[in-house]
Order: structure tokens, then C-alpha cells, then sequence
């Protein structure tokens, strides 16, 4: 109710779907084909990606459908033949899905999704497919390397204000509690998504009242189970000392303080003071709570200082230092036939495939191979049905799980993987031989490589 994918409808797509749509039509091609999604390379600094997003994608490709309103557009635009719109009056997602998991650690040349669907069907998932997995993937594998240097601290999502539109806020919140983050300050995020939901007082509400102490008094009493005081409006040490003086008073309206928060200066200075006048006044449970402009090297860099909690906002939804990666949606087969494009820089590994995982005796990753879907190797294959003739195999994922079963993920990347530092050597992702000769086949049949290509 609160988060469909498919609220916006079939139009939420670039034109040349619908027109490549009705050239299909026009030329009877109907038959069935598969296009995978997937990334070509890891951007810098980042070793591996946590895939997510799939759950919003199956509900948009289930619900997937054109509504009067869309109709009437198509018909009137005046860039569709007459029919056009009556053609697609009765469209309906009627294939196959497979998908890697949810919080699936996983790497670049690796089919993520694989639609297996009459033409027209498959290729009009493309935009909004990609919209929806490239982005919380984007933000999960952000948000894990968070996780990984904080030390068990606890991370919050504060990125809603800067992200870029509403939806993004909302399935950046998504992302990065998958991921392994606690939860996150969009209040819509409860209810959509069961993500617990946290928030303490802004400057305003400090600046609103004459005297600082009397503000941390009147929001400890609005919120006796959860007074956590914005310290940094003014002085912030000379404030951390009017919580210690207040707390006395609150303690015997029944009220705890709960904890600080800082927003900006040097913050792991700032919270040594803090701690210092915390614990001299008898408040040694009172947790510190960071934020201001924090990413994952900045959350390294704090996770030995007394600061408890972090929250992370612009960096993690716009992925400021990665903000997008290099993700498309290509066609590998047609009519039963493999296809190829062999575009300098951009070619593809025709065919239906399945990627299998190995392991190292520790339980760590130790290699993937992507091989074609009937090659089937030793390791875990990690695409596994998601939908059948059109509608969703099983119940949805539930969020936890799929938490769950990242911070599983997370815990077998071997070291290297694990830092903010490109892995030396990079994670190995290989082509099985029955790959390789399928493209070299398909080479030749359509008139060989013209350019070197770059897999």
C-alpha cells in the first residue's frame, strides 16, 4: 500500500520501449526471449555490490499493466499507429524470472534478474527494472561497507531530505536496513517497509525557545522514554554540562536522559569532552549519537571514539562517491537462438546463464563462474526461480530475512573484500569454457569480432 512499485504505470519508461514495442508487433515477433540484467564493472573503491531492489521489481512486472489513462495517451500522442493502444490493452507479464536473492553478495559480468518472456513482454521491463535494482543495489552496497568498519555501532539512514525524490528516500531506507544498518529517521519507512524508525529534536527547536537548558527540559518531558538533546545549536561542551545539571531535575519527574546527539566540529573530539562531562555527572549510560556529512570513511575513522550510533544521510543516498553503477538489461537470446552484442567496450556473453559460487574451506568466497543455465557446475547456483507464467513463486522475502541473510553475505567475504580499499587481487569472477565457446560460435555465425572486445 505504501510502497507499490507500479503506482506510476506502464509509462514510467523511456519512449523507445513502446516504440520498439509496436515494431515487434508490426513484424510478428512474438517469440520468446531473454534479456539479464546486470553490472559491467565495480566502480573504484568498491569490491564487491549487495544486491537489492528485487522484491519492488517482481511487484511491478506482476502488477504490470496499461490502464485507461495510458491508453488514451498512446492513442492520442500521435507517435503510435492506430491499434497500437488497443494492442496493449490486454498486455500482462506472462513469463519467467530468475534472480539472485536479495542481500546476495555479488559481482560484476553476473546476471542479477533473467526475464525469459515473449519479446514485447521482456523488452518493456527494461526502464523501470533497472530504475528499481540499480538503485537500491547502489545504496546497499553503500550502506555495507558501513557496516563493515563500524565496529557493531549502531547506523541510521538520515539521507531523506537530500535525496533525490521521495521514492528514492524510501527505498534508500529499504536499502541500507537489508544491508545492515538499524533503521532509519523516515518516519514512512515504518509502515511501508517494519524499518524501526528513529528521530531526536532539530536546532529550531533549541532556537525556538529563550533558554537552551529549558528546551532540553521541554522535549525530555514531551518525550520522557526518549530524551536524546541536540547539543552543538550554541556551545556544545557548555551545553553536554546543562544535560548533566538538568538530569537531577528530570530524574525525579521519573525521567531518564537517554542519550546526546552531535551535528557537527570535530566530532570525535567533541564526543571525548561530551563523554568526559557525561560520566563526571553520573550519566555513564547516556549514549552519543553522531551525525553530520558521515560516509563510511568517516564512520571508520569515528568507530573508536565514544560516539555510540551514526547517522548517515547524503552519502548514502546519492552514493556520493559512486553514484551509479554501470548497469544494463540485454537481450542474450532469441526464438531459441543466442545473441550477442559485440559493441567495443560494451560486448555481452550470449545465452541463458546461471552463475555458480564456490567456497574456500573456511567458508569464505573463494570464486564465481558464470557459465551458460545448462552447464551445470560443482559450487551454489545463486539465480533461483522468482517468478513463474507471470505471477511470483512463494510469498514475498520478508525484510528480515533478507537482513538476515546479508549479514551472512557479509561475513564470508574473505578480509581483502572486507575494506574501503580495492582488493588486491580483485575477487575472481571467471567464464566457464562452455561460455566462451558459445560466444565464439556466435561470432562467427554473425560475422566474427571486428574489434577487440573488452569482457
Amino acid at each position: 500500500m505504501y510502497a507499490s512499485a507500479s503506482r506510476y504505470g506502464p509509462l514510467l519508461t523511456d519512449l523507445y520501449q513502446l516504440t520498439m514495442l509496436q515494431g515487434y508487433y508490426a513484424a510478428g515477433m512474438t517469440a520468446p526471449a531473454v534479456f539479464e540484467l546486470f553490472v559491467r564493472k565495480l566502480p573504484p573503491g568498491r569490491n564487491f555490490l549487495v544486491a537489492a531492489g528485487l522484491a519492488q521489481a517482481l511487484a511491478f512486472i506482476e502488477e504490470l499493466r496499461f490502464g485507461p489513462a495510458e491508453l488514451d495517451w498512446i492513442a492520442s500522442s500521435g507517435h503510435f499507429d492506430a491499434g497500437f493502444a488497443e494492442r496493449l490493452q490486454d498486455l500482462r507479464f506472462s513469463g519467467d524470472v530468475e534472480a539472485v536473492p536479495e542481500g546476495t553478495v555479488c559481482f560484476p559480468n553476473e546476471p542479477l534478474v533473467r526475464v525469459t518472456a515473449p519479446l514485447p513482454e521482456a523488452q518493456l521491463l527494461e526502464s523501470r527494472l533497472l530504475n528499481l535494482v540499480h538503485y537500491q543495489t547502489l545504496v546497499a552496497s553503500k550502506a555495507a561497507r558501513a557496516v563493515l568498519v563500524a565496529g557493531g555501532k549502531r547506523l541510521i539512514d538520515f539521507g531523506l531530505r537530500r535525496a533525490h525524490g521521495a521514492e528514492a528516500g524510501l527505498f534508500a531506507a529499504r536499502a541500507s536496513y537489508l544491508a545492515g544498518f538499524d533503521g532509519t529517521a523516515t518516519a514512512l519507512a515504518g509502515p511501508a517497509f517494519g524499518i524501526p524508525v528513529f528521530g531526536t529534536m532539530a536546532h529550531s527547536f533549541v532556537q525556538a525557545h529563550d533558554d537552551e537548558a529549558a528546551a532540553f527540559e521541554t522535549f525530555a518531558g514531551a518525550f520522557p522514554h526518549n530524551a536524546v538533546l541536540l547539543l552543538d545549536t550554541y556551545d556544545t561542551v557548555a551545553a553536554a554540562r546543562k544535560v548533566v545539571e538538568l538530569a537531577p531535575r528530570l530524574r525525579a519527574r521519573g525521567i531518564e536522559v537517554r542519550g546526546v546527539r552531535l551535528d557537527s566540529g570535530d566530532l570525535g573530539a567533541l564526543a571525548r569532552e561530551v563523554r568526559a562531562v557525561l560520566d563526571a555527572g553520573g550519566l555513564e549510560q547516556a549514549i552519543i549519537f553522531a551525525s553530520g556529512n558521515l560516509d563510511e570513511y568517516r564512520v571508520q575513522a569515528l568507530a573508536r571514539t565514544p560516539i555510540d550510533s551514526f547517522g548517515v544521510g547524503t552519502s548514502l543516498v546519492t552514493s556520493a562517491d559512486a553514484p551509479y553503477l554501470d548497469a544494463v538489461y540485454k537481450l542474450q537470446e532469441y526464438a531459441g537462438k543466442p545473441r550477442r552484442k559485440r559493441s567495443a567496450g560494451k560486448a555481452t556473453w550470449p545465452g541463458r546463464k546461471q552463475v555458480y559460487r564456490e567456497y574456500a574451506r573456511d567458508g569464505t568466497l573463494a570464486r564465481d563462474v558464470v557459465t551458460l543455465d545448462a552447464d551445470r557446475r560443482a559450487g551454489e547456483p545463486l539465480l533461483v526461480p522468482a517468478m513463474r507464467d507471470g505471477r511470483r513463486v512463494g510469498p514475498a522475502s520478508d525484510l528480515a530475512a533478507i537482513r538476515a541473510h546479508t549479514r551472512r553475505e557479509l561475513e564470508r567475504l574473505p578480509p581483502r573484500l572486507r575494506t574501503l580499499a580495492d582488493a588486491a587481487p580483485p575477487y575472481p569472477v571467471e567464464i566457464a569454457p562452455a561460455l566462451a565457446a558459445l560466444a565464439a560460435t556466435v561470432d562467427r555465425a554473425t560475422g566474427g569480432v571486428t574489434e577487440k572486445e573488452e569482457q
